[in-house]
């Protein structure tokens, strides 16, 4: 993945998880939202290189390396644009296998990002095999729940195209950043409104 995010012009960074394998990255749960020590160090030692920016994206095998191998790149590679354009600041893209929603919170903690996007594999169902979710969070932190998420899920040809994805990403970020909210307190932009 990190060859495919160079030839799209990304800068990428790997880094792991307390799970070491996917038996145990299923059996612990929690091992896969804590990144592991020499991996906090070397966040740690960059940040100071890197600054503080607007937003850090990290992607992961999840429940279907096929999702996080078929779609991140494309997602990344109309989502960075665009925002880029827009004037925002990104780390480089980390790369983590068996990565949970939850990571985004420590390494955006660690690194001071001001959001964070979680590209996650989702697991297959009977019509997909390489659905990709994508989780937005402000201001990442121990502190953050499910509650304060939004999710875009079924990223895929055949569901949530890539490109329709990064727009609706870039879109939701932009609104995040500025209301400084995410999850329930930032409504999805599709709602139809209710005032009249």
């Amino acid at each position: 993945m990190a060859e495919a995010l160079e030839q799209a012009g990304i800068e990428s960074f790997p880094v792991a998880t307390e799970a070491a394998d996917r038996r145990t990255y299923l059996a612990r749960p929690d091992l896969g939202r804590r990144l592991d020590g020499a991996s906090r160090d070397a966040l740690r030692e960059r940040s100071g290189t890197w600054g503080r920016r607007d937003l850090l994206v990290l992607v992961s095998d999840g429940l279907s390396a096929l999702a996080a191998e078929r779609q991140a790149v494309p997602v990344l590679a109309r989502l960075f644009p665009l925002l880029q354009g827009a004037g925002w600041t990104l780390y480089p893209v980390l790369i983590v296998p068996f990565g949970r929603v939850k990571l985004q919170d420590e390494a955006g903690e660690l690194l001071g990002a001001r959001q964070s996007v979680m590209l996650l594999g989702e697991r297959p169902g009977f019509s997909s095999i390489d659905s990709l979710g994508a989780y937005l969070t402000f201001g990442p932190g121990a502190a953050r729940t499910d509650a304060d998420r939004n999710c875009l899920s079924n990223i895929r040809p055949e569901g949530l195209p890539p490109a329709q994805a990064a727009a609706k990403l870039a879109a939701l970020l932009a609104a995040s950043a500025e209301r400084k909210v995410s999850g329930v307190a930032l409504k999805d932009l599709e709602e139809p409104s209710l005032e009249g």
